[in-house]
Protein backbone atom coordinates (compact mmCIF):
# COMPACT_ATOMS: atom_id res chain seq x y z
CA UNK A 1 0.00 0.00 0.00
CA UNK A 2 1.33 3.08 -0.92
CA UNK A 3 1.36 6.44 0.93
CA UNK A 4 -1.95 7.91 -0.25
CA UNK A 5 -3.64 4.62 0.12
CA UNK A 6 -2.31 3.79 3.68
CA UNK A 7 -2.97 7.64 5.33
CA UNK A 8 -6.87 7.32 3.90
CA UNK A 9 -7.11 3.74 5.54
CA UNK A 10 -6.12 5.48 8.60
CA UNK A 11 -8.27 8.55 7.76
CA UNK A 12 -11.33 5.76 7.94
CA UNK A 13 -10.00 3.96 10.64
CA UNK A 14 -10.00 6.53 12.95
CA UNK A 15 -13.69 8.14 11.99
CA UNK A 16 -14.73 4.26 12.67
CA UNK A 17 -13.51 4.68 16.42
CA UNK A 18 -15.05 8.03 16.96
CA UNK A 19 -18.73 8.38 15.24
CA UNK A 20 -20.16 11.33 16.48
CA UNK A 21 -24.18 11.29 17.02
CA UNK A 22 -24.60 13.54 13.54
CA UNK A 23 -22.64 10.67 11.58
CA UNK A 24 -23.73 6.96 10.20
CA UNK A 25 -21.43 3.96 9.31
CA UNK A 26 -22.99 1.22 6.78
CA UNK A 27 -21.72 -1.69 5.36
CA UNK A 28 -23.08 -3.63 2.36
CA UNK A 29 -22.14 -6.91 0.76
CA UNK A 30 -23.57 -8.33 -2.48
CA UNK A 31 -22.44 -10.40 -5.42
CA UNK A 32 -23.11 -9.90 -9.58
CA UNK A 33 -23.23 -12.34 -11.96
CA UNK A 34 -20.61 -10.09 -14.13
CA UNK A 35 -18.70 -7.27 -12.64
CA UNK A 36 -19.08 -4.39 -15.33
CA UNK A 37 -17.32 -1.54 -15.07
CA UNK A 38 -18.13 1.39 -17.85
CA UNK A 39 -19.42 -1.39 -19.41
CA UNK A 40 -16.86 -3.44 -19.74
CA UNK A 41 -16.62 -6.52 -17.91
CA UNK A 42 -13.66 -6.64 -15.07
CA UNK A 43 -14.20 -10.23 -14.33
CA UNK A 44 -14.03 -11.74 -17.63
CA UNK A 45 -17.71 -12.43 -17.68
CA UNK A 46 -17.22 -14.68 -14.09
CA UNK A 47 -19.30 -13.98 -11.12
CA UNK A 48 -18.27 -11.16 -8.71
CA UNK A 49 -18.30 -10.92 -4.76
CA UNK A 50 -18.42 -7.45 -3.12
CA UNK A 51 -18.37 -5.12 -0.25
CA UNK A 52 -17.72 -2.15 0.96
CA UNK A 53 -18.10 0.23 3.72
CA UNK A 54 -19.65 4.14 4.21
CA UNK A 55 -18.71 6.89 6.72
CA UNK A 56 -21.43 9.79 6.35
CA UNK A 57 -22.01 12.91 7.91
CA UNK A 58 -24.80 15.23 8.09
CA UNK A 59 -22.56 17.96 6.67
CA UNK A 60 -22.64 16.03 3.47
CA UNK A 61 -18.68 14.54 3.50
CA UNK A 62 -18.39 10.91 3.63
CA UNK A 63 -15.85 8.40 3.17
CA UNK A 64 -15.87 5.09 1.59
CA UNK A 65 -14.07 1.85 0.73
CA UNK A 66 -15.16 -0.85 -1.68
CA UNK A 67 -13.80 -4.64 -2.87
CA UNK A 68 -14.82 -7.06 -5.39
CA UNK A 69 -12.89 -9.51 -7.26
CA UNK A 70 -11.65 -9.02 -10.64
CA UNK A 71 -9.94 -11.16 -13.89
CA UNK A 72 -7.58 -9.29 -16.02
CA UNK A 73 -6.34 -12.51 -17.64
CA UNK A 74 -2.32 -12.00 -15.52
CA UNK A 75 -2.36 -12.57 -11.44
CA UNK A 76 -4.43 -9.40 -10.71
CA UNK A 77 -7.25 -10.84 -8.40
CA UNK A 78 -9.07 -7.89 -6.66
CA UNK A 79 -9.51 -4.52 -6.64
CA UNK A 80 -10.53 -2.32 -3.52
CA UNK A 81 -11.34 1.32 -4.08
CA UNK A 82 -11.13 4.17 -1.81
CA UNK A 83 -13.48 7.35 -2.14
CA UNK A 84 -14.45 10.80 -0.22
CA UNK A 85 -16.82 13.46 -0.80
CA UNK A 86 -19.24 16.18 -0.18
CA UNK A 87 -22.28 15.83 -1.38
CA UNK A 88 -25.08 18.45 -0.51
CA UNK A 89 -28.41 19.96 -2.23
CA UNK A 90 -29.47 24.01 -3.44
CA UNK A 91 -33.37 23.03 -3.58
CA UNK A 92 -35.53 20.00 -2.58
CA UNK A 93 -34.94 18.81 -6.93
CA UNK A 94 -31.71 19.83 -6.97
CA UNK A 95 -28.56 18.26 -5.74
CA UNK A 96 -24.53 17.86 -6.17
CA UNK A 97 -21.86 15.94 -5.30
CA UNK A 98 -18.17 16.11 -5.73
CA UNK A 99 -15.65 13.53 -4.99
CA UNK A 100 -12.19 11.30 -5.44
CA UNK A 101 -11.92 7.86 -5.95
CA UNK A 102 -9.00 5.41 -5.88
CA UNK A 103 -8.31 2.30 -7.68
CA UNK A 104 -6.24 0.57 -6.25
CA UNK A 105 -5.09 -3.33 -7.26
CA UNK A 106 -2.38 -4.62 -4.31
CA UNK A 107 -1.68 -8.02 -5.85
CA UNK A 108 -1.06 -6.62 -9.83
CA UNK A 109 2.53 -7.20 -10.84
CA UNK A 110 1.79 -4.34 -13.16
CA UNK A 111 1.82 -0.59 -11.31
CA UNK A 112 -2.46 0.09 -12.65
CA UNK A 113 -3.48 2.12 -9.83
CA UNK A 114 -5.40 5.21 -10.72
CA UNK A 115 -7.51 8.10 -9.12
CA UNK A 116 -10.35 10.21 -10.75
CA UNK A 117 -11.66 13.38 -9.91
CA UNK A 118 -16.06 13.22 -10.41
CA UNK A 119 -18.57 15.99 -10.01
CA UNK A 120 -22.10 15.51 -10.43
CA UNK A 121 -25.70 17.33 -10.16
CA UNK A 122 -29.21 15.64 -10.36
CA UNK A 123 -31.89 17.25 -10.47
CA UNK A 124 -35.19 14.71 -9.34
CA UNK A 125 -35.17 11.76 -11.65
CA UNK A 126 -32.31 12.58 -13.68
CA UNK A 127 -28.39 12.66 -12.73
CA UNK A 128 -25.46 14.00 -14.80
CA UNK A 129 -21.42 13.29 -14.13
CA UNK A 130 -18.29 14.12 -15.29
CA UNK A 131 -15.29 11.97 -13.96
CA UNK A 132 -11.16 13.17 -15.09
CA UNK A 133 -8.48 10.90 -14.33
CA UNK A 134 -5.97 13.24 -12.46
CA UNK A 135 -3.38 10.57 -10.88
CA UNK A 136 -2.21 6.85 -12.97
CA UNK A 137 0.75 4.79 -12.03
CA UNK A 138 3.28 4.35 -15.42
CA UNK A 139 1.48 0.91 -16.20
CA UNK A 140 -1.86 2.54 -16.94
CA UNK A 141 -0.97 3.60 -20.35
CA UNK A 142 2.46 2.97 -22.31
CA UNK A 143 4.31 6.11 -24.00
CA UNK A 144 3.85 8.07 -25.82
CA UNK A 145 0.62 7.46 -24.65
CA UNK A 146 -0.84 9.95 -21.35
CA UNK A 147 -1.31 7.67 -18.76
CA UNK A 148 -3.72 10.21 -16.58
CA UNK A 149 -5.92 11.09 -19.99
CA UNK A 150 -9.08 9.74 -19.64
CA UNK A 151 -12.94 11.28 -19.00
CA UNK A 152 -16.07 9.95 -18.70
CA UNK A 153 -19.58 11.46 -19.15
CA UNK A 154 -22.32 9.63 -17.39
CA UNK A 155 -26.54 10.63 -18.19
CA UNK A 156 -28.72 8.09 -15.75
CA UNK A 157 -32.53 8.70 -15.42
CA UNK A 158 -34.45 6.63 -13.13
CA UNK A 159 -38.06 6.16 -12.22
CA UNK A 160 -40.36 4.37 -9.59
CA UNK A 161 -42.40 1.98 -10.97
CA UNK A 162 -44.06 0.95 -7.00
CA UNK A 163 -42.69 1.45 -3.57
CA UNK A 164 -40.13 -1.11 -4.26
CA UNK A 165 -39.30 -0.98 -7.82
CA UNK A 166 -37.71 1.01 -10.18
CA UNK A 167 -36.29 1.54 -13.72
CA UNK A 168 -33.11 3.28 -14.50
CA UNK A 169 -32.02 3.79 -17.51
CA UNK A 170 -27.90 5.06 -18.42
CA UNK A 171 -25.72 6.58 -20.68
CA UNK A 172 -21.76 6.45 -20.71
CA UNK A 173 -18.74 8.35 -22.75
CA UNK A 174 -15.27 7.07 -22.01
CA UNK A 175 -12.58 9.02 -24.32
CA UNK A 176 -9.02 9.53 -23.72
CA UNK A 177 -5.77 8.14 -24.67
CA UNK A 178 -6.37 5.09 -21.56
CA UNK A 179 -9.28 4.27 -23.54
CA UNK A 180 -6.95 4.40 -27.00
CA UNK A 181 -4.55 2.25 -24.49
CA UNK A 182 -6.99 -0.39 -23.26
CA UNK A 183 -9.06 -0.61 -26.27
CA UNK A 184 -7.44 0.28 -29.12
CA UNK A 185 -10.05 3.21 -30.14
CA UNK A 186 -10.08 6.92 -28.79
CA UNK A 187 -13.54 6.74 -27.34
CA UNK A 188 -16.79 4.46 -26.90
CA UNK A 189 -19.96 4.41 -25.26
CA UNK A 190 -21.78 2.17 -22.99
CA UNK A 191 -25.69 1.77 -22.08
CA UNK A 192 -28.05 -0.03 -19.96
CA UNK A 193 -31.59 -0.29 -18.91
CA UNK A 194 -31.99 -2.03 -15.42
CA UNK A 195 -34.95 -2.79 -13.00
CA UNK A 196 -34.15 -2.94 -9.64
CA UNK A 197 -35.88 -4.26 -6.35
CA UNK A 198 -35.73 -3.32 -2.84
CA UNK A 199 -36.76 -5.98 -0.28
CA UNK A 200 -36.44 -6.61 3.47
CA UNK A 201 -33.71 -9.01 2.68
CA UNK A 202 -32.02 -6.74 0.42
CA UNK A 203 -31.78 -5.54 -3.14
CA UNK A 204 -32.34 -7.11 -6.06
CA UNK A 205 -31.12 -6.38 -9.83
CA UNK A 206 -31.90 -7.29 -13.34
CA UNK A 207 -29.88 -5.45 -15.68
CA UNK A 208 -28.67 -5.53 -19.65
CA UNK A 209 -25.98 -3.72 -20.78
CA UNK A 210 -23.66 -3.21 -24.22
CA UNK A 211 -21.22 -1.13 -25.95
CA UNK A 212 -20.40 0.22 -29.00
CA UNK A 213 -16.63 -1.47 -28.70
CA UNK A 214 -15.91 -3.91 -31.71
CA UNK A 215 -16.41 -7.41 -31.09
CA UNK A 216 -18.59 -6.80 -27.63
CA UNK A 217 -21.69 -8.59 -27.55
CA UNK A 218 -24.90 -7.60 -24.96
CA UNK A 219 -24.23 -8.49 -21.30
CA UNK A 220 -27.32 -9.68 -19.26
CA UNK A 221 -26.48 -9.20 -15.68
CA UNK A 222 -28.32 -10.72 -12.22
CA UNK A 223 -27.43 -8.97 -9.13
CA UNK A 224 -28.29 -9.09 -5.21
CA UNK A 225 -26.60 -6.59 -2.80
CA UNK A 226 -28.16 -5.97 1.25
CA UNK A 227 -26.69 -2.88 3.38
CA UNK A 228 -26.18 -2.48 7.01
CA UNK A 229 -25.92 -0.80 9.84
CA UNK A 230 -22.60 -0.51 11.80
Amino acid sequence: MNTALRNLSLLVTTMMLAVPASAAVTGNVGVTSNYLWRGVTQTDDGVAVQGGMDYEHDSGFYLGTWASNVDFGDDTSYEIDFYGGYAGSITDDLGYDVSYLYYAYPDSDASIDFGELKAAISWKWFSLSYSYVVNADDDVASAPLDNDDMSYVDAAASWPLSDSLSLTVHYGYSSGDVVNAWFGEDSYSDYSIALSKDTDVGSFSFLVSDTDLENDDPKVVLGYSYSFDL
